[in-house]
């Protein structure tokens, strides 16, 4: 088996957490992951960083850090891979979550 490059794992963490959201939220990350949407998607995830670290005014929050950072991975390479790998691990145990409330 080949081993996956960074952009793949991202392309591939995106899908999943496509299939995860409402559908025009889903949409809306198609659009933002878009090539052409760069000039959106840097200040947004600038935006949402900055968001996350004034995490403790109302409205902002932690969750806005993370969403920032894959919204940046798509252009900058270092980040690519591991939050390719942070946005699987969240799908994954989202999943374990979800299975073991069903269960109960």
């Amino acid at each position: 088996m080949q081993a996956l490059s960074a952009k793949q794992e991202l392309r591939r963490a995106f899908r999943h957490i496509e299939q995860e959201l409402p559908t025009r939220m889903a949409a809306a990350l198609r659009w933002l992951r878009h090539p052409r949407s760069r000039l959106v998607r840097i200040p947004a995830g600038i935006a949402l960083i900055a968001g996350g670290v004034f995490s403790f005014l109302p409205l902002l929050g932690l969750w806005m850090l993370p969403l920032g950072l894959l919204l940046l991975a798509a252009d900058v390479p270092f980040l690519q891979r591991p939050m390719a790998r942070f946005a699987l691990g969240c799908v994954r145990a989202l999943n374990r979550f979800r299975a073991w409330r069903k269960r109960d």
